[in-house]
């Protein structure tokens, strides 16, 4: 009797506690944007427009400058408010190739597959010369070679050893997948990216890009760390104007052909090749710009929701998934809400980045323009360090606007469906976005995790206590074969994941527009203690 009387007293307290209040769900918007953006979709039209039509944008380019006025261009023609290119730098110089052709011409003809990395200069016209293997882990490895590499074409690096290829190249989440993600990774485990081997690697690839230039090296040529025909390209460095700029021109080369040389040197067979790069690097403008528009609210349109993706790419490919894809998700969003005619209660606004693949800078401007700044670094080693490798300062200084901004959602993983969304350890979120997710779980869209992740513009935000939020997307081959690679073209995106990805995100972005108040917030990060771990979360890669 006594147990009863304690359990319905219990239950009673239970009872006349507050719960949280249910989150309200628009099924009616969600099922004019599921008609909308499933029946009249753009986004594969807009995906030619941008990938076929303008090509890779690296940032700094021709090109890239055409991508912003075009996108600058529909967004006004939707009648989104406000369209224009926002500046920020400055960024320093932009680069930009025309052709590139490297063959060998003895002991055998064969066009080898090269291309150049991004700020390395071109060679003037065609040029020949001999082959000559370096392999060196250290600076001192490197003063073997002295007197050795003058007027030869440098193979520089080990030839990674291949195997066949045992698992699918392309990956979709499965149940299992998907629950051990959802599960929490209690921080200070082994970081998912070794920066210290990441600064020796950079560090020994300027000494050496020196010594080659020292000892009159014609050019540098690097194996991709994609095995076939796949080639990884990024930068050599040189796009700030106070940084050092490459002196000689450099490439990366499929393994199987850098393979094919490098044997043939290891036996002393001559190899004679023909070089000829055209690259030119543009000075006149060191500023950027993002691309900005939105829709404006109504009764809280002082509020603001945003979306964005990178628009900038490397230039092996057509920066089609990384990150043509998340650029033109985004921008179908926005046509989508707005040919729905019903204005949203905050304003929806849309930033298309650039510099995002030098460790996020458009959005980190834009953040520390409108949102909240931090002091720059005072250590000079620091400073040396790329943006995303540095370690953060304190302390945040915010601007009125950081109380305005209720949500920032990013998408930049690829090609793949949605399947759900990094919470970035707040809590407070989960249930209001479980809600969101119910009505689409029929898209595949199921998992709310409480993990980070790292490497996309969602940090800029986060690092300064906004909620920012990154989507959980399937892989497919965006880790195996697009990402920096020559394969980053249309024919790797996938028609249907797009439209259900631009779905997805346009129903997150109209019910954070619309719900009565704003989305609750992390505490504001803070530097810790020395001795009590790292000052914050880092991001866990460089930028995607």
């Amino acid at each position: 009797m006594k147990l009863a009387t304690g359990l319905l007293a219990f239950c009673l307290a239970l009872s006349a506690s507050p719960l949280p209040a249910e989150e309200h769900v628009d099924l009616d918007m969600v099922t004019r944007i599921r008609q909308e953006g499933f029946r009249n979709s753009n986004v594969m039209q807009l995906a030619s427009e941008l990938l076929d039509g303008i090509g890779p944008r690296l940032t700094g380019s021709t090109n890239l400058k055409l991508a912003e006025e075009w996108a600058r261009q529909r967004f006004a023609a939707w009648g989104l408010a406000n369209a224009h290119l926002e500046s920020w730098g400055p960024f320093g110089r932009g680069w930009e190739y025309e052709k590139s052709s490297l063959r060998m011409i003895a002991p055998d003809h064969a066009e080898l597959l090269a291309l150049p990395e991004a700020w390395t200069p071109g060679t003037g016209g065609p040029i020949r010369g001999p082959a000559v293997s370096v392999r060196a882990s250290s600076k001192e490895d490197l003063e073997k070679y002295r007197g050795k590499v003058a007027g030869r074409i440098v193979f520089f690096g080990e030839v990674p050893e291949t195997r066949p290829h045992e698992k699918a190249e392309s990956q979709r989440y499965d149940e299992k997948s998907l629950s051990e993600l959802f599960e929490y990774e209690i921080p200070g485990g082994p970081p998912r990216y070794d920066r210290e081997a990441f600064r020796k690697r950079r560090e020994l690839r300027r000494i050496a890009g020196k010594f080659f230039a020292d000892e009159k090296a014609l050019a540098v040529v690097t194996p991709s760390r994609r095995d076939g025909a796949v080639l990884a390209v990024q930068s050599a460095g040189g796009w700030k104007k106070d940084e050092e700029p490459a002196s000689l021109p450099g490439l990366v080369m499929s393994l199987d052909h850098f393979g094919r040389i490098a044997r043939l040197l290891e036996r002393n067979v001559a190899v004679d090749l023909e070089l000829d790069v055209a690259a030119r690097f543009l000075d006149s403008d060191p500023m950027q710009s993002n691309v900005v528009a939105e829709i404006p609210g109504t009764d809280k349109r002082g509020e603001v929701v945003m979306l964005g993706a990178h628009f900038d790419s490397w230039h092996a490919g057509t920066g089609a998934t990384d990150n043509g894809a998340g650029s033109v998700v985004m921008m179908e969003v926005m046509r989508i809400l707005k040919a729905l005619g019903t204005p949203p209660r905050r304003t929806i606004r849309i930033a298309l980045w650039s510099g995002e693949e030098q460790g996020l800078l458009g959005s980190k401007a834009y953040v520390a323009e409108h949102f909240a700044t931090r002091p720059e670094p005072t250590d000079p080693e620091q400073k040396k360090l790329p943006e995303w490798l540095r370690k953060p300062t304190f302390p945040i200084t915010t601007k009125p606007e950081h109380a305005k901004l209720s949500a920032y959602f990013n998408v930049d993983n690829g090609s793949g469906k949605i399947r759900g969304i990094y919470t970035e350890e707040n809590a407070a979120v989960v249930p209001i976005f479980e809600s969101w997710m119910a009505p689409l779980k029929d898209l595949g869209v199921t998992t709310v995790t409480m993990r980070d992740t790292g490497g996309t513009d969602h940090e800029s935000f986060d690092a300064v206590g906004l909620p920012g939020f990154q989507f959980i997307q399937d892989e497919l081959e965006y880790e195996t074969r697009t990402h920096h690679t020559n394969l980053d073209t249309y024919e790797r995106l996938q028609r249907q994941d797009l439209m259900q990805a631009a779905v997805v995100v346009a129903c997150f972005a109209w019910e954070a527009a619309t719900r009565p108040d704003m989305l609750p917030r992390k505490p504001l990060p803070r530097e810790r203690s020395a001795g009590r771990g790292a000052s914050e979360k880092q991001a866990a890669e460089p930028a995607r």
